[in-house]
């Protein structure tokens, strides 16, 4: 399929952002696999060469362009390579709305330009122990004192938990307000009380480091407030679109990538004297995957350039969010189900698409948290 989403000007910066990986990455990957972490050199690399805080004023470092296209590149590039260590897309598209929106003119001033030159690598802290997709039921609390906060809790399932430098952490500051009670902070490296365990071993993404974090008696500046004190659900729910709709690019991409192998298998694949593409039931799979890796390239592009537009609705990212990602487990099962045996060998790429896939149905939202999203829109009781 033509796709008609990109100008020459994205099309260019992929070509740059390919260099990139195979200069920075492609030597490194594997052993960073091993590690469990990335080299934080490679985050100041893709700082030098513009592919951090796309969407930053150019004052603060950035490249001074609002449009996620540039943003979906790299989740493509990375995506189809399956470098699935690099936490760029949690850093540009999750965190970079939160700091250009949310922050006053000093807090702009010193964190975006370390965002921007890969000094500073981000993350976001929502998820707890006894609370996942519920975040009304957010546990960690923050209380005032004086012109600081002092927060108290724990939290997991947290990418670049290991090399962020500062978490946007989620917080009850007022417990009779319910929804209202939730606030926001920046917790930074190095404040007493703040500490990280585990880097937590993962069945996929590998190279990702993904910590549990824990909070006791960390004293945070009233100055770290990001945004307004009591709003922070309302700022979760104005960003978690984006999120969703970069979650849905990686499976769109994913799709693709695994499709693309997969039918160059079965072409030189032999079993009954021909090639496993010859027989009719490899065609028909392939043809019905396919098509579905076509329909959900459609519906992504089309609400890239409705989020572009600033016109996608919450209801329409919890769409292309559930509907694609449950696409790209089936796809992937499939694909590695023609491999045969060998699908289920870590030297080919299907293996590691299969495992790294499968948390993209549970974060940034479940697929029933998705559904529920869609079905109160409906508006049926």
């Amino acid at each position: 399929m033509e796709r008609t989403l990109f100008e020459p000007e994205h099309d260019l910066f992929r070509e740059s952002f390919r260099k990139f990986l195979d200069q920075h990455v492609a030597p490194n990957h594997a052993q960073w696999e091993e590690e469990g972490v990335v080299d934080r050199a490679v985050w100041v690399e893709a700082g030098k060469q513009g592919f951090l805080g796309m969407a930053v004023p150019e004052e603060f470092g950035g490249g001074g362009v609002e449009d996620f296209r540039y943003n979906a590149v790299l989740t493509e590039e990375v995506t189809k390579s399956q470098f699935s260590g690099l936490g760029f897309s949690l850093h540009n598209d999750v965190i970079a709305p939160y700091l250009l929106e949310l922050t006053n003119d000093e807090q702009k001033k010193r964190w975006l330009p370390g965002f921007c030159a890969g000094e500073i690598i981000t993350a976001i802290a929502m998820t707890e122990p006894g609370t996942g997709s519920d975040l009304q039921g957010i546990k960690t609390r923050a209380v005032r004192d004086g012109d600081d906060w002092i927060i108290n809790g724990a939290k997991t399932f947290i990418t670049n938990g290991i090399n962020a430098d500062i978490v946007i952490v989620v917080a009850q500051t007022d417990p009779e307000k319910g929804a209202m009670g939730f606030s926001l902070f920046v917790v930074e490296r190095g404040m007493p009380g703040f500490e990280r365990g585990r880097n937590l071993d993962k069945i996929g993404l590998k190279a990702q480091d993904t910590a549990e974090l824990s909070f006791t008696d960390v004293r945070v500046p009233n100055k770290n407030l990001l945004g307004t004190e009591g709003m922070g659900f309302i700022h979760l729910m104005q960003n978690l679109p984006q999120e969703r709709m970069s979650i849905s690019v990686m499976a769109a991409a994913a799709m693709e990538a695994c499709l693309d192998m997969t039918i160059q298998y079965v072409r030189d694949r032999k079993a009954f004297g021909k090639p496993i593409g010859a027989q009719q039931n490899t065609r028909f799979v392939l043809a019905e995957l396919a098509t579905k890796t076509t329909a959900v390239r459609v519906l992504v592009d089309k609400f890239i350039e409705d989020l572009n537009a600033k016109k996608l609705s919450a209801e329409d990212a919890a769409k292309a969010k559930w509907w694609s990602t449950e696409e790209q487990l089936d796809l992937i099962n499939r694909c590695l189900q023609l491999h045969g045996g060998y699908g289920y060998m870590k030297e080919y790429p299907i293996a590691k698409a299969y495992t790294d896939a499968r948390i993209q149905t549970i974060y940034g939202g479940t697929t029933e948290i998705m559904k529920e999203i869609i079905g109160r829109s409906l508006k049926l009781a």
